[in-house]
């Protein structure tokens, strides 16, 4: 059965199997599954992610979350996004179906390389993608809200999707002024049409501490509809977030920001020793740079600029990034037609007839089943990204 055919399907989560554990989260427990009735040799998984109704906490909260997550994938068209393949529901369930990604997400892969961080040319191939996918995004109306690499999925072509939409939210499109004059390079940006793997020394990965958040004010913005919602991973919580001013589609610029920044060094730049400090450098604390300025540190310095109204991106949007130097040479309409991406994910596993588990025996039994990846993220030695932060209203 094809991909058309299975999103067309009605899922019955009686009729699926998990193969394996993907991922738990606050939102549920993502599975790798397939359909014993319509594809019996397993041929075609994807994934399924699972809401148990009674252990959501803030029940009413996470329930519209989990629904608006449902609504936002069921709009998506975009190679760089996640479709529905369908959904199912139960008196103890809400479940999800998205098309599986095999080559992990953004952080995995970073730590599979020399020194745990990309080449220039390597962060300039995923940072298109992910502004392409940001752009349609936006262009829809909606601001994601957590971006950071465990939300940058990579499909069986080696190509990225974002994942986990349950922050996301419906704003007011702006209206952009004028477009500027192109952005002034401070260094020159090689041209590059291929992309190709290499290590670079890094920083030293920060451990990582929660404490309460700041406190928050707010201050009235000049134009568009805004959020004053805090949300986000504190690492990638932008100013304006930490202060409560209200947000709007900037905050996805700053992400990308963060997102370049720790791909270039392996760390984040305003990782603190807890999220008290880390708040206080993302109010404070200028970005440090390693070596001679480059294009890409000209680019992720214009994403950092604290305050939204001057950071790059706000005047027109992805527009206006793309037109930075860093991306000289990128050929944005022919993107999808990249044949060999910087890393390739191994073939198709086969799973044998009949292979894995019942999704609700896991849930009963709460037991874990062997075949649970571990990810480096979860290592003791590499230490836990904060989780999302979310004080108030969704």
């Amino acid at each position: 059965m094809d991909m058309e055919q299975r999103r067309c399907a009605e899922l019955d989560m009686d009729n699926l199997r998990a193969i394996k554990v993907l991922g738990k989260g606050a939102m549920g427990t993502v599975f790798l599954v397939y359909d014993r009735w319509l594809d019996p040799s397993a041929r075609c998984p994807f994934a399924l992610k699972v809401a148990e109704k009674h252990s959501l906490t803030g029940k009413l909260d996470a329930d519209r979350r989990a629904r608006w997550e449902i609504s936002v994938l069921s709009r998506l068209s975009h190679p760089f996004l996640p479709t529905l393949l369908g959904s199912c529901e139960t008196p103890d369930f809400l479940g999800w179906a998205v098309p599986f990604c095999p080559g992990g997400d953004l952080n995995i892969l970073r730590y599979r390389q020399t020194d745990h961080v990309f080449s220039p040319a390597v962060i300039r191939f995923y940072l298109a993608e992910i502004l392409c996918a940001l752009e349609h995004l936006h262009a829809m109306g909606i601001a994601y809200r957590d971006l950071k690499p465990e939300n940058v999925l990579i499909q069986q072509s080696g190509h990225v999707t974002l994942t986990d939409f349950d922050l996301s939210r419906n704003l007011k499109p702006r209206t952009f002024k004028p477009i500027p004059d192109p952005v002034e390079p401070r260094d020159s940006c090689c041209r590059r049409h291929r992309w190709t793997p290499s290590g670079k020394n890094g920083l030293r990965k920060a451990k990582s501490a929660r404490v309460s958040p700041m406190s928050r004010r707010r201050t009235s913005f000049e134009a568009g509809e805004r959020s004053n919602s805090f949300v986000g991973t504190e690492e990638y919580v932008s100013p304006e977030v930490v202060r409560g001013d209200g947000h709007e589609f900037a905050v996805d610029w700053w992400a990308l920001g963060i997102l370049a920044y720790e791909m270039l060094y392996g760390t984040t730049p305003f990782r603190g020793k807890n999220r008290k400090e880390t708040f206080r450098n993302i109010l404070m604390k200028p970005a440090e740079f390693i070596g001679k300025p480059t294009a890409l540190t000209d680019l992720i310095g214009r994403l950092l600029e604290k305050d939204p109204t001057r950071r790059l991106g706000y005047g027109q949007g992805a527009a206006e990034i793309k037109r930075h130097p860093f991306f000289n040479g990128v050929r944005w309409d022919l993107l999808t037609e990249v044949l060999r991406p910087p890393f390739l994910p191994s073939q198709e596993e086969e799973y044998p007839k009949e292979s894995g588990f019942d999704i609700k025996d896991y849930f009963t039994k709460l037991a874990l089943p062997a075949s649970l990846p571990s990810s480096p993220l979860r290592s003791p030695s590499v230490g836990e990204r904060p989780h999302n932060v979310s004080l108030t209203e969704f």
